[in-house]
């Protein structure tokens, strides 16, 4: 890891608005939950089980931590996205490959970094409708819907990964 080449990647079109579309998706869960911490009962859900069903409930301030953690998690995956030269990669980097390399992975923490806060942020919203009784739970597709959200990128951006450099990373 200490022979890889420190490039500084410039950010085109789509990884700008990657960061633009995830900086405003933490707002907005801060503006989501702070917009209606006032009109939540002191109880809400705070645990779901696999059917996506309450299972355990706690004081209402508890709504702050799903936007505390996905904030947390934003920047510091936004501060280690600075240097990728210190991710774990399925092959050896080179002078060659590292541009693509790194472009690519620096890509696919972006996506992650916004699948991350707006799942966070269903999640959110959800509690808000349980409690102002719209919704009796997160509902069975929002597990499979967090898998996919998840899973689908990683396996994108690693098939990518293992592609040969000879074009240009694109949207």
């Amino acid at each position: 890891m200490n022979k890889r080449p420190q490039i500084k990647l410039q950010l085109n079109q789509t990884d700008k608005i990657l960061e633009v579309l995830g900086w405003v998706s933490v707002v907005g869960i801060w503006a989501l939950t702070l917009t209606n911490y006032s009109i939540l009962p002191e109880i809400i859900p705070i645990h779901f089980n696999g059917a996506g069903k309450a299972d355990g409930f706690g004081n209402k301030t508890h709504i702050f931590v799903l936007p505390i953690i996905s904030t947390l998690l934003f920047i510091g995956l936004t501060t280690l996205n600075k240097h990728p030269h210190m991710f774990n990669y399925p092959s050896q980097i080179t002078k060659e490959n590292a541009v693509h390399q790194y472009t690519n992975a620096t890509r696919m923490m972006r996506v992650l970094k916004l699948v991350i806060v707006v799942l966070f942020g269903l999640i959110v919203f959800r509690k808000i409708q349980i409690v102002n009784g719209h919704a009796d739970g997160l509902g069975t597709w929002f597990l499979p819907l967090t898998m996919g959200m998840i899973f689908i990128p990683m396996l994108y951006f690693l098939i990518k990964s293992l592609k040969p450099n000879d074009a240009e990373i694109t949207p």
